[in-house]
């Protein structure tokens, strides 16, 4: 393996934090349960005469807390699992859902991210000429596009070009070219940042860049500081030139690490061309280093005015925490207007502080318009009552609905999740597939050989629920076909899920994801 440039070590190696641990919510529910342990060992010692009143406020406690669910927006599967715990764990659970709920490490992050959405939530025009379009009202794309913008910025662009990329190898080479050619500015926003060979190679150009003038600026999930990077990594980088920070780091005891992670990926560059897709800046990501067989990812790369919205979307994060915000100067970007693509483009994000379910509804969109066929990529399948309605409603109907799931897991807590569906899947119709020579991290979705999504958006609860996320909506577009063309050929390297398979699982999985499907929702 090459070794990268020495300007790019700018840490030690070291081991994941234990602070992960700590900050985690399994922490926390077992923290929880041992509290409610000790007040009732200390009631059954110190207050035996008042063990009946005990009990009547605890049953009455718990009811109040069923009614307070029943009567709570949250998902219906989110409700069983919370009644659950607190049925059985009254005051751990509620503690638990009061906790989470309030996230109070969060509470300053969220009024911020929403007056930075609402503030910018016209800084892009609509195109209604495009919408009134009769391609866009038959296929539903129109309608897509109404409700999207209805959480957000995202206009419907038809003068982009998209090139799909089928690895995480050929959207890293692509990367280093495109870097090479910035003149004005580099924004980069990823779930996962780790040193090495993948991140050195990026980070030599943007040294150089930096030098030459080019504004750069680097954002990470605030995650990263307790497993990839430490706390004081943008002054390393800031030596450099390099503007950097992380999004909401992880505050002791105040929040939990699982909720509202960025988990979105996008580089933009000089306003004009943006990469987007599963693909992080860690060496497992472009096979550099192998950590659960082969990894299977892809990604898109934009060019054209449909960067623009990329543009805005890094640039709201990114104002979050700033007390000046700065819009104009960075959506003002000159493209090719003599150029003429086919096909459309919304780019779009999801955020979990709105209660629009953005990612899941697309995806449902997708299934429920389909005439022939929905494939699909994806490393994770924890689904809800909603989700896993469409997909086998599609089915049941004659769509040709196949998935695409790891063969080699890289959680086997999730493997095993995934595997508590198939048998409702696979009965409805759904062919499923696992990728033999190892870990697939894509998140592809392709209908009817005009439709496709491309982004970070997993079939999974902390997708769907609570990370943000973006991809990129597609409606005939050259590079529809080869998308489909890349699901056949990872298809022709996949094993098939069948009623047999399924019966002769291991039991570890059989058992292991039975017990968790009680609190699927909180993975």
């Amino acid at each position: 393996m090459e070794e990268p440039e020495k300007i790019t070590r700018l840490i030690p190696k070291r081991k994941k934090s234990f602070r992960r641990l700590i900050f985690s919510r399994a922490f926390l529910i077992i923290a929880l349960l041992i509290v409610q342990i000790v007040i009732l060992v200390a009631i059954y010692f110190q207050f035996t005469e008042y063990l009946p009143q005990a009990k009547v406020l605890l049953g009455l406690f718990s009811l109040l807390m069923v009614f307070h669910l029943f009567n709570c927006e949250m998902d219906s599967t989110a409700k069983l699992t919370w009644l659950a715990l607190i049925t059985l764990f009254p005051i751990p659970g509620a503690m638990l859902l009061f906790f989470t709920k309030q996230d109070f490490g969060h509470i300053k992050l969220k009024k911020s991210v929403i007056s930075v959405i609402s503030e910018s939530k016209e800084m892009l025009p609509l195109h209604s000429e495009i919408l009134d379009e009769p391609e866009l009202a038959r296929s539903g794309t129109d309608s897509l596009c109404r409700y999207v913008n209805c959480t957000g910025c995202f206009p419907i662009y038809n003068n982009t070009d998209v090139t799909y990329f089928p690895t995480g190898e050929d959207v890293f080479e692509a990367m280093l070219e495109e870097l090479e050619k910035a003149e004005h500015f580099i924004f980069m926003e990823y779930f996962i940042v780790a040193e090495g060979y993948m991140w050195g190679k990026v980070l030599d150009i943007l040294a150089r860049k930096a030098q030459q003038g080019v504004d750069i600026r680097l954002m990470f999930d605030g995650m990263c500081e307790m497993s990839t990077l430490t706390h004081d990594y943008p002054a390393r980088l800031a030596k450099l030139g390099i503007k950097c920070k992380a999004f909401a780091p992880i505050l002791p005891f105040l929040s939990t690490y699982y909720n509202y992670r960025d988990h979105r990926k996008l580089l933009v560059i000089d306003g004009n061309i943006a990469f987007n897709g599963g693909v992080n800046l860690a060496d497992e990501y472009i096979n550099q280093r192998v950590c659960y067989g082969h990894w299977k990812d892809c990604a898109v790369m934009l060019r054209g005015e449909a960067v623009r919205s990329f543009t805005l979307m890094f640039l709201q994060m990114w104002n979050v925490d700033e007390a000046e915000h700065q819009w104009d100067e960075w959506l003002s970007a000159s493209y090719d207007t003599e150029q003429e693509y086919c096909g459309y483009v919304i780019p779009y994000a999801d955020c979990p502080l709105d209660d629009k379910k953005v990612g899941e509804t697309v995806y449902i969109d997708i299934l429920n318009r389909a005439t022939e066929y929905v494939h699909i990529m994806t490393p994770y399948l924890i689904l809800d009552g909603e989700m896993e309605n469409a997909i086998r409603f599609a089915a049941e109907r004659g769509i040709d609905v196949k998935l695409i799931l790891p063969g080699i897991p890289d959680k086997k807590a999730a493997y095993a999740l995934a595997k508590t569906h198939y048998s409702g899947l696979t009965k409805a119709g759904v062919k499923i597939y696992e990728y033999t020579p190892g870990f697939v991290h894509s998140k592809v979705f392709v209908g009817d050989g005009e439709k496709a999504v491309v982004g970070t958006i997993n079939l999974d609860y902390r997708s769907l629920y609570h990370h943000f996320e973006c991809a990129t909506y597609m409606y005939k577009t050259k590079c529809i076909s080869e998308i489909e063309a890349d699901f056949q050929k990872t298809l022709a390297q996949c094993r098939e899920v069948t009623p047999e398979t399924i019966r002769h699982e291991k039991l570890f999985y059989k058992v292991t994801g039975e017990l968790l499907k009680l609190v699927a929702p909180l993975f």
